[in-house]
């Protein structure tokens, strides 16, 4: 992986934080990306702030990588939008959707049209979807979420499909609960919904799971890298569940 460029997008916390600092440590050359320049400028690598729940964030986030470090080997699309504030399918406003999809959907799609095409030129590339459990399963009042997560999962095998001639490989990880700050709001609306504690939600949470413990985010981290790393070659078109062996 040394000297790899990788864009890293939702670099500034959760898995994706871990995510950069893992392929920074591997030696590749690593952009990190997400509309927080304050956690980014934590980060000892590249960084760029930028809206990608819109077409032109994702050509800017493409554009400064490709300027400021070259070609972009590695794709890691980790940034997305949760589910706490959607409602019932039937009482789901559609801006939630249609933003949904912005950010979860749409925005991969720009990414992978945008940088996989020269991966194939130079015959090696690796992209990874950061989608979810809920990308093979449904939660209650989370359609946007849900079919968006089912759609990311679509996108990367079509993308491996595509791009697998030509020595680019494109996979899916589906992590289950992971303590970050997209799932510390989700939890914060179900406590409050509920009429619990969140560390209620959170335990009920890891009892769902054979360890009783929910995910740490480096734990999904070293799965991406992998899948990042010329040692994962032989793995393309996959949905890797990485979820303690719950199914949820």
């Amino acid at each position: 992986m040394k000297d790899r460029v990788a864009l890293v997008t939702g670099g500034g916390r959760g898995i994706g934080r871990e995510v950069v600092r893992l392929l920074a440590a591997a030696g590749a050359r690593v952009m990190a990306v997400s509309r927080s320049e304050a956690e980014l400028a934590s980060l000892e690598v590249d960084y760029v702030v930028a809206d990608l729940g819109t077409a032109e964030g994702c050509a800017l986030a493409v554009a400064q990588t490709q300027a400021r470090l070259g070609p972009i080997d590695i794709l890691v699309i980790n940034h997305g939008i949760g589910s706490a504030h959607e409602k019932l399918v039937w009482e789901q406003d559609p801006a939630v959707w249609r933003e949904t999809m912005a950010i979860n959907l749409d925005a991969p799609f720009e990414l992978a049209r945008l940088t996989v095409g020269s991966m194939c030129e130079r015959g090696f590339g690796r992209v990874v979807v950061t989608s979810s459990t809920a990308g093979e399963k449904a939660e209650r009042s989370g359609s946007a979420y849900t079919a968006s997560k089912h759609g990311v999962i679509g996108l990367a095998r079509a993308v491996a499909q595509d791009a697998g001639p030509f020595g680019v490989t494109s996979n899916a990880v589906l992590p289950g609960w992971v303590r970050t700050e997209m799932a510390e709001r989700s939890a914060r609306a179900e406590s409050a919904r509920r009429g619990i504690t969140c560390e209620q939600v959170w335990a009920e949470r890891a009892s769902i799971y054979p360890a009783n413990r929910v995910l740490e985010p480096h734990e999904v981290a070293e799965v991406i890298a992998f899948l990042c790393s010329d040692a994962a070659g032989g793995v393309n078109g996959e949905a890797i569940t990485v979820a303690l062996g719950g199914v949820w």
